[in-house]
């Protein structure tokens, strides 16, 4: 039986289609100059004023004497500093776990069992980031004080300790850690999991092998926005901490309002943002692994 001879139209067909797939188009560089002017102005600029002062040398009350002095690091990591970067790293810590223990089954209770509501739980989830942040914390100081029903009925009097520090993070975080988990969620194909439970295998099993390896970036991400922001928190310790279980972001605060000391506040803000940078390392690292694991 003769084999039919392909007419030049349908063999070029496959080339044409390699050479559209291949084709990337090209974009002048030149716009990417107003996000780099932004970043060159709003990140750089700051960033090389911080590095300028931790260098600096005070001299009197708020008066500066630049140059190239380390000493402002060498405070930085003796012991009474160095508590203050663990306390606030620990309770960062504590605040994201418990963001994730309270979040991941909201997020999959939204994903999985919402239908026709789902939107609107998702804009009750929002909803309080409508409001300032101060407002949210005072409302939190409102409900823990001593003299209100938590307290006064219930006997939970926890104001103004480390137990009300952590309260407030994960309220005033917890969306933060919902939203991206949400999207993972949603984005995940639930006939797999029909699939793995007629094949025998566990509720439980299903879950932790199928749905939590799947969601697991968007865990990453959202303990990431979480546990960041939560290590630079100033209000929720200043309110509810009552200036008896401060981080390290107080301590930068008092030293640039109270005590006028730049060079060792700037110094403080540096060496936050080195600790942070190992765990953003950690998180490109883990997300690198992911796209690997996905191709």
């Amino acid at each position: 039986m003769a084999v039919a001879e392909k007419t030049p139209e349908v063999a070029a067909a496959p080339a044409a289609a390699r050479r559209r797939r291949s084709f990337k188009p090209r974009y002048p560089g030149w716009l990417t100059a107003p996000s780099l002017l932004y970043y060159a102005v709003f990140f750089l600029g700051p960033m090389a004023i911080l590095v300028a002062f931790s260098l600096a040398v005070q001299q009197g009350f708020g008066s500066l004497k630049y140059g190239f002095d380390t000493s402002q690091y060498s405070q930085v990591t003796t012991s009474l500093y160095l508590h203050i970067f663990e306390r606030t790293l620990v309770m960062a810590g504590f605040g994201t776990v418990l963001a994730v223990a309270v979040g991941y089954p909201v997020a999959y209770w939204m994903a999985r069992y919402l239908s026709t509501y789902k939107m609107l739980a998702l804009l009750l989830v929002v909803v309080p980031f409508w409001t300032s942040f101060l407002i949210r914390t005072y409302a939190l100081k409102i409900i823990l004080d001593p003299h209100g029903y938590l307290a006064r009925d219930l006997g939970i009097n926890i104001l103004y300790t480390k137990y009300a520090v952590a309260v407030g993070l994960v309220y005033n975080y917890l969306p933060l850690f919902i939203l991206p988990v949400f999207a993972s969620l949603e984005r995940m194909d639930w006939t797999l999991i029909e699939a793995a439970t007629d094949l025998g295998a566990r509720p439980f099993t299903a879950f932790r092998e199928i749905t939590l390896r799947l969601t697991l970036p968007g865990v990453v991400t959202g303990a990431l926005l979480v546990f960041i922001p939560m290590t630079g928190e100033y209000i929720i310790p200043n309110i509810l901490g009552g200036g008896n279980y401060e981080f390290v972001g107080n301590v930068i605060g008092d030293q640039f309002n109270q005590a006028q000391n730049q060079p060792f506040g700037s110094a403080l803000s540096i060496g936050l943002m080195a600790a942070l940078s190992v765990f953003v390392i950690a998180y490109i690292l883990v997300a690198t692994k992911e796209e690997q694991f996905g191709a």
